[in-house]
């Protein structure tokens, strides 16, 4: 063998060891996975954390239901009809999952493997106006189950696995380095493989942050969802019309009682003296008699006659 092929061989020997280091990491990383859904108080809530390297690189707390419609024969075993199987994700269940800088997943099965929900998480930079913005979201949903599990399904037809699948998904869309935190229920459609069938996924209760957790089993600053910021206004709106009212009336109020004050300390206020014309009236009272009496006698009142020489 020459030297040239030596060489490519030794490049191929590379990149199979590169592979496998990858592949192991990978496993080592899935591997480290806690089910932590015990320390919820709402016992629909489920928790899970993935570690990398002794930290906390994603952190997921939701409560998860699948609608899942599926055929049965009708009682003259000619015709179909449609039942509809409901799936909560329980307690207990099997976790995975992996980190990266740019895409995150998490796996979760439950009933012997029956079920499995995948979850995949990117990240992404958007030029905006305001320059270089990241963003991440849940991009893909996937949901495998099996109809000839007899708990939730009762005598399907073409029972066996079947997989769910999310198209364009663009969902819980968060500011890089912060939390999705939703109470309100979410759902999310999924295409069945079994022909003619769509999946509904409902999520409540949520929490999620797949990148950038700074601390430890902590959650950053929350990225509030649409339909919990305008319920939480709707609750405080009336509180805050409430005190506005109640300062108009306070400023009314004052206002009124600084009119009646001022109102008063007017009325108080004497005159030093009798008023010009009632002391004019008084004076020419004096002067002409109210009883009838010689013009005269009034005359000589005013204009006393001269003595004569």
């Amino acid at each position: 063998m020459d030297l040239r092929g030596r060489a490519v061989l030794s490049w191929n020997r590379l990149q199979v060891l590169l592979m496998l280091f990858h592949t192991m990491a990978r496993i080592m990383a899935e591997q480290e996975v806690e089910n932590l859904s015990g320390l919820s108080t709402n016992p629909e809530k489920d928790i899970f954390v993935v570690r990398e390297n002794g930290t906390t690189c994603l952190m997921a707390e939701f409560a998860a239901k699948f609608i899942v419609p599926y055929d049965v024969w009708a009682s003259n075993y000619v015709d179909l009809i449609t039942e509809q199987a409901d799936i909560s994700l329980t307690r207990g269940a099997e976790v995975k999952g992996r980190c990266g800088h740019n895409e995150s997943e998490l796996q979760v099965f439950w009933v012997d493997r029956a079920y499995m929900l995948k979850m995949l998480f990117v990240k992404e930079s958007h030029n905006t106006s305001k320059g270089l913005e990241a963003t991440w979201r849940l991009s893909k949903v996937q949901f495998v189950y099996d109809s000839s599990e007899k708990t939730h399904f009762k005598d399907a037809v073409s029972a066996g696995k079947h997989t769910a699948n999310s198209h364009h998904l663009s969902a819980l869309v968060t500011p890089a380095g912060k939390s999705y935190e939703c109470q309100a229920q979410q759902t999310i459609s999924l295409a069945s493989s079994d022909p003619q069938k769509t999946v509904t996924m409902i999520l409540s209760a949520v929490h999620i942050q797949p990148f950038d957790i700074i601390s430890d089993f902590v959650f950053s600053e929350e990225h509030k969802c649409p339909v919990d910021e305008r319920e939480q206004l709707e609750e405080t709106l009336p509180l805050i019309l409430g005190l506005i009212l109640g300062l108009i009336i306070v400023v009314t109020l004052a206002i009124y009682h600084i009119h009646q004050k001022m109102t008063a300390n007017q009325k108080l206020k004497k005159p030093s003296g009798i008023n010009t014309v009632h002391r004019s009236e008084m004076w020419m009272s004096t002067l002409w008699p109210r009883e009838t009496g010689s013009t005269h006698h009034v005359a000589c009142t005013l204009f006393p006659e001269q003595s004569q020489p």
